[in-house]
């Protein structure tokens, strides 16, 4: 008995055996695998010091008024002074941001190049028009801004404009088009008056009713102000906020008129006087391209990034010149 069983196992094992080999070699006809997607390289973001990040440097706010064929004003520039400016902006490394950004230290720029700060004031059609499409109109400055960036990467088309409550040639939703494609709207108050030749109640009535115009237009809280003429009324404070007929207003920076580039955010800032360049080419003496010679020539001196808005770096020797409120964020090298 114990041999059948044994002879059994081994037909068992021999059947088996056979069945294996015919059943074949395994079927490879499908399809293979994909192959695994390409790493890309890490590439290490350059350090502060092999950019040169120095973001207590000098920031140029420059100020525009209107753009015109002949300009008249040492404030002005035709069409293609303005393309020309922001293509030397471009090629020297500038990247624009608005005033309240600037203001607010939010300072969101690649390492190594510059912020700059584009302002118009008055809110003229020159400025923004559009086109019977809704675009806007070519030769207007943010048809110009538009047309730039859309040519030039990384070249963001925002700008900081500073209406009164008669804007844009009362052009419908031009306030509202300004902020839903990335402008700042900012109070140049009602009427454009000599600010120092009002009483208290009527300059605080200037900036509150303008301030409850763009906002019932825009949604959006006004942050900032450029004073009409530059010129500040009897009381500065009331520059900075008041109230009127229960509108009250708060802003978190004052621009000047002029004349030269303005501080960093992280330094010594007053932010109830931030000065500007005018921006008549050759009709002034410090104009902007005056001043943009100067940065260039003295490259150290003004504000270059290091890429990181969450840090503030720059060399070690100018350690006293940054703000005690900014100091969580220093990164000196």
């Amino acid at each position: 008995m114990a041999t059948n069983s044994g002879g059994r196992a081994m037909v068992w094992a021999l059947s088996a055996l056979v069945a294996g080999s015919c059943a074949g070699p395994p079927d490879n006809s499908g399809p293979a695998p994909a192959a695994a997607p390409p790493v890309a390289p890490v590439v290490a973001a350059p350090t502060p010091a092999a950019v040169g990040a120095n973001e207590l440097g000098s920031v140029p706010i420059l100020m525009y008024h209107q753009l015109s064929a002949d300009p008249v004003s040492e404030y002005d520039q035709t069409p293609a002074e303005f393309r020309a400016e922001l293509d030397r902006l471009y090629r020297e490394d500038y990247r624009p941001v608005t005033v309240a950004e600037y203001a607010a230290g939010t300072i969101d720029i690649p390492a190594g190049t510059h912020p700059v700060v584009l302002t118009f004031d008055d809110s003229t059609s020159s400025q923004l028009a559009f086109t019977p499409s809704g675009a806007p109109a070519p030769d207007t400055a943010v048809g110009i801004l538009t047309d730039f960036a859309a040519t030039h990467p990384g070249f963001r088309a925002t700008a900081s404009f500073y209406v009164n409550n008669d804007s844009f040639g009362n052009a419908p939703g031009a306030l509202k088009w300004l902020v839903e494609h990335g402008y700042e709207v900012g109070s140049h108050t009602a009427t454009h008056p000599n600010l120092a030749g009002l009483d208290s109640a009527s300059v605080q009535r200037e900036f509150a009713d303008n301030v409850r115009a763009i906002e019932s237009a825009t949604s959006i809280r006004v942050h900032t102000m450029a004073l009409p003429l530059g010129i500040r009324p009897a009381d500065p404070a009331l520059a900075t906020a008041g109230s009127w007929a229960g509108t009250g207003y708060s802003f978190d920076a004052v621009l000047l008129v002029g004349a030269e580039p303005a501080p960093s955010p992280f330094g010594a800032l007053d932010r109830t006087a931030i000065p500007r360049i005018r921006s008549g080419l050759g009709a002034v003496l410090f104009d902007s391209g005056y001043w943009l010679d100067r940065l260039a020539a003295d490259p150290a001196g003004r504000f270059t990034s290091d890429g990181d808005p969450g840090r503030i770096s720059f060399p070690a020797r100018l350690a006293g010149d940054l703000a005690a409120s900014w100091a969580a964020r220093a990164n000196p090298y």
